[in-house]
Formats: C-alpha cells, sequence, structure tokens
C-alpha cells in the first residue's frame, strides 16, 4: 500500500492541467476574458494526446524526474 500515494505520471499530467484550468478562471475574472484562450489551450491539448499519446507536459514532468505512470509510455 506504500505506493498508492505515489505521484506518477499520468497523474501529474492532470495535476498540472487543472491547476492551468483554475488558474485561467482566477486570470478571467481578475484581468480579461481572453485568458479563456488559455483554458482552450490546454483542452485541446488534453484532446489531442488522448487520440496521439503525444503529450509536452509528460515530457517535462518525465525529464523532472516523475515517476512512470500507465498511459504515457
Amino acid at each position: 500500500m506504500s505506493g498508492d500515494h505515489v505521484m506518477n505520471l499520468d497523474r501529474a499530467v492532470l495535476a498540472v492541467a487543472g491547476g492551468m484550468v483554475l488558474l485561467s478562471v482566477l486570470l478571467t475574472v481578475v484581468f480579461s476574458p481572453w485568458w479563456l484562450l488559455l483554458t482552450a489551450f490546454v483542452g485541446l491539448n488534453l484532446l489531442q494526446s488522448s487520440v496521439t499519446g503525444f503529450c509536452p507536459a509528460a515530457i517535462v514532468l518525465r525529464r523532472l524526474g516523475v515517476a512512470e505512470g500507465c498511459a504515457f509510455r
């Protein structure tokens, strides 16, 4: 059970994407509706990586030493 709470690559990608969406919503409320473009970019990136298996965030996180998950091998 010790490995259940380890942040793997799959969970880290989801955490980064969720954080970016929340950040863009905050920036939209505080500054400008143009920040919704960041939300759209994150959504499109998630969609294309589900189809192609290519995810730039996964590449960066892997280089930072995040442990492999099952989705981005």
